[in-house]
């Protein structure tokens, strides 16, 4: 079924929906769902709206940016059938890159994963087995380059060892999501499972947001923990941090791939 997402900020007032859903009713397009929420503190009225597409002809875009000027908001429309282009950065995990590919292999992720990058040559197995192209980057330069050349309108950094600068966290604004474990800043540096063991921490969290200029601060899309105890191992805890991750990982993909993700003011709205 092909499908229009609307995605609507503005401050909140009367006759939103009301304004919003006779638009799509006098030109005849039949709504599939409404998910609203209300910020009342900042008095902010979010929407995702997703409308059957019988006829891109027919849609009245006009009208509904109109109603978004008289309204205030910021209003973005999305094609759910248009798969964009998604690029994996890892450096030697390969276990969050294999998930991602292969729910999309089996359809659990609508887009296409045309490259891997990774700043070492482990993951061109990865690449090959998948028929993926594999890209070595030797600087920021030229990672900016492959992206660009491969047109690319999501990063996802699965396990990426590296900092992302600041020119390209711009160019792709709220378009690069970043994975880490969710010891945060608790445990910063290497082998922060180590850390955690020592400290017999009681949770293993995992965070998944976009990236920012400020590192680790990004707008949060996905979080989750699991609980372990004295009887856990260092191995048995590093292995859950790595499930846990890439289990958070691919839901975050997934929502912003749905249009399920709404971003303003370094904070995220996340529709189900």
């Amino acid at each position: 079924m092909d499908k229009k997402i609307i995605q609507l900020i503005c401050p909140d007032q009367k006759g939103i929906i009301s304004k919003l859903t006779s638009i799509l009713y006098k030109t005849n397009h039949n709504i599939l769902s409404i998910q609203q929420h209300i910020d009342k503190e900042k008095e902010k009225f979010y929407i995702r709206v997703s409308v059957d597409l019988k006829s891109e002809i027919n849609f009245p875009e006009k009208e509904l940016f109109d109603l978004n000027r008289n309204l205030n908001g910021e209003m973005y429309l999305f094609d759910s059938n248009e798969k964009i282009n998604v690029a994996i950065l890892g450096t030697k995990e390969s276990e969050p890159i294999y998930d991602l590919l292969i729910k999309n292999k089996s359809s659990e992720l609508k887009c296409n994963f045309p490259i891997i990058i990774s700043n070492h040559i482990n993951l061109s197995a990865v690449a090959k087995q998948f028929n993926v192209d594999f890209y070595k980057t030797e600087n920021d330069k030229q990672l900016l380059e492959i992206l660009e050349k491969n047109n690319i309108d999501l990063v996802v950094l699965a396990r990426y060892m590296q900092i992302i600068p600041d020119y390209i966290v711009k160019l792709y604004k709220n378009n690069i999501i970043n994975i880490h474990h969710g010891f945060l800043p608790a445990f910063k540096g290497s082998k922060p499972y180590h850390q955690a063991y020592n400290k017999g921490v009681k949770l293993v969290g995992a965070t998944a947001h976009y990236v920012t200029s400020e590192l680790d601060e990004g707008p949060i899309i996905c979080q989750d923990t699991v609980q372990i105890n004295h009887k856990h191992s260092i191995n048995n805890i590093i292995q859950l941090g790595r499930e846990i991750e890439k289990n958070v990982l691919y839901k975050a993909v997934k929502s912003h791939l749905d249009y399920k993700v709404i971003v303003h003011d370094n904070k995220t709205i996340i529709f189900d």
